[in-house]
């Protein structure tokens, strides 16, 4: 009886924790079922809004832990018959370090009711608390990259290219005297690999 007693609970256990797995997988399925893939050349939303206005939400992962920072610095363009982003990170920056470990990052914008919680982002450092998990953010990943349920445009990159603006090389030198004090951001150059849009955002 011990022994048949041990079974049961064994399989019963066993049948919970299926349960519960496909149930992780089928709602992961569900959200991601909203999200529809499109090509970046058929993106049709301006530059200027979505980075400008709108702001991105750049995320970095790495061995597991992610960051994000708020940017409204960057552009969209082809380089190197690659469409690409360009983003800028100060060098003070928390997620910069995540950006600068690992071989890509994601680009996220959100609709405007969520204003408050990117300017949380741009305000607060990841050094001090866990900023997504505050957020409240639904988290999935891609190939290394952490990326968020809610946001409406999604872009999953690699990384192509890094380097620091220098002093020397401003031709407006008001540039450099009115948003530097000797702390440069790195500008990166990232391949839009996948762009994803939110149908139900």
């Amino acid at each position: 009886h011990k022994f048949l007693w041990i079974s049961g609970s064994i399989l019963w256990i066993t049948w919970l924790s299926l349960c519960i797995y496909c149930g992780k997988a089928a709602d992961e399925r569900m959200i991601t079922m909203a999200l529809k893939e499109v090509s970046p050349y058929e993106f049709k939303e301006s530059a200027f809004q979505v980075i400008g206005k709108d702001w991105l939400l750049v995320t970095g992962e790495y061995e597991g832990k992610a960051n994000a920072m708020t940017a409204s610095w960057g552009g969209l363009g082809i380089m190197w018959g690659k469409p690409v982003a360009y983003i800028f990170i100060r060098p003070s920056r928390y997620t910069k370090e995540f950006v600068d470990k690992a071989e890509g990052l994601s680009l996220s914008v959100f609709p405007e009711t969520y204003r408050k919680m990117m300017s949380y982002f741009g305000t607060v450092s990841g050094r001090d608390e866990d900023k997504i998990q505050k957020a409240g953010l639904t988290v999935l990943h891609d190939d290394g990259r952490t990326y968020y349920q809610e946001a409406r445009v999604t872009m999953l990159c690699r990384k192509l290219y890094a380097q620091e603006l220098k002093k020397e090389c401003f031709i407006d030198k008001s540039c450099d005297e009115k948003w530097y004090d000797n702390d440069y951001h790195t500008m990166y150059v990232v391949e839009i690999e996948k762009l994803l849009v939110n149908e139900d955002a």
